[in-house]
C-alpha cells in the first residue's frame, strides 16, 4: 500500500508536459517554510493500491502527449520508496513518465532503484551552507549532496530546484558556493528559482501550528533577477518559476 495524501490533476508546475501530480505522505525534513505541513506526519493520508494509482496514470494518459506524464511528490516520496518499485515497474511497462520530486534525505538500496527507474528527478535543494540548511529543515544536507552525486554518476537526468527564501536562502556566497558544486554536473538539464511565497500559512493556523516565517516578506523583483544572474554563470537554462 501507498500512503497518498492528495492528487492534482493536469498539473503543469511539476516537470515537464501536463501531468498527474501524486502528493505522498511523510517527510523527514520539518522546512520552516513548508507550504503543506499536512503531509509530514508519515501516518496521515489514505493507503492506496498499487492499480488505483495506475489505473489513473494510464486514464489520463492521453492528455499527456510528448512530455507530460506523472509526478510524485509530497512531503518526501522517497520515505516510500519500497512501496514505489512495483507501481514504478509497471508504469515504465506502460510507457508514462516518471518524474520524481524529492529532498534527497533518505539513502537506501530502494531509493537507488527508485531513482533508476525515475525519468527526471526535480531534486530539491534547500541550502547549499550545513549551517543554513539545518536551521532551515532540522537536518543535515549530506544526504541531499549524495543524492545529487549518484545522480550525476549514474546519468540520471536532474531538474535542481531552489526555493529562494529571504534572509534565510537568498545569500549570495551560498548561491555562489551551490553554483560552483552543480555547475559541472552534466545531467542537470534545468535550474528552477522557485520565489518564496505564504500559500501554505492559513494550514498552520488550522493545525494549530505557530507560522515562524510569518514576518519574511515575498521576494523583490531585485532579488529573483540577483539569483537569477548568478545560476545563469553556471548554467545555460534557468528560470523563476
Amino acid at each position: 500500500m501507498i500512503n497518498v495524501h492528495s492528487y492534482e490533476s493536469m498539473g503543469t508546475f511539476d516537470g515537464p508536459g501536463l501531468r498527474l501530480v501524486v502528493f505522498l505522505q511523510g517527510c523527514p525534513f520539518r522546512c520552516l517554510y513548508c507550504a503543506n505541513p499536512d503531509t509530514i506526519n508519515l501516518q496521515g493520508g489514505v493507503p492506496t493500491v498499487t492499480d488505483e494509482i495506475l489505473s489513473m496514470a494510464i486514464d489520463q494518459k492521453p492528455f499527456f502527449g510528448r512530455r507530460g506524464g506523472i509526478t510524485f511528490s509530497g512531503g518526501e516520496p522517497t520515505l516510500q520508496a519500497a512501496e514505489l518499485l512495483p507501481l514504478f515497474r509497471r508504469l515504465k511497462e506502460a510507457g508514462i513518465h516518471i518524474c520524481l520530486d524529492s529532498n534527497g534525505a533518505i539513502r537506501t538500496p530502494a531509493v537507488d532503484e527508485l531513482l533508476g527507474l525515475t525519468d527526471l528527478v526535480l531534486l530539491d535543494v534547500k541550502q547549499f551552507n550545513p549551517a543554513a540548511h539545518k536551521a532551515l529543515t532540522g537536518v543535515s544536507n549530506a544526504n541531499t549532496l549524495a543524492t545529487a552525486r549518484w545522480l550525476r554518476d549514474h546519468g540520471r537526468p536532474m531538474w535542481l530546484r531552489y526555493v529562494l527564501v529571504p534572509g534565510i536562502s537568498d545569500n549570495p556566497a551560498d548561491i555562489e558556493a551551490l553554483c560552483r558544486e552543480f555547475g559541472t554536473y552534466e545531467n542537470i538539464e534545468r535550474v528552477e528559482i522557485l520565489p518564496y511565497h505564504t500559500l501554505g500559512v492559513h494550514k498552520y493556523a488550522a493545525m494549530g501550528l505557530d507560522y515562524k516565517l510569518k514576518d519574511i516578506p515575498k521576494n523583490t523583483p531585485e532579488q529573483l533577477d540577483m539569483a537569477r544572474a548568478l545560476f545563469s554563470r553556471y548554467f545555460s537554462d534557468v528560470i523563476v518559476n
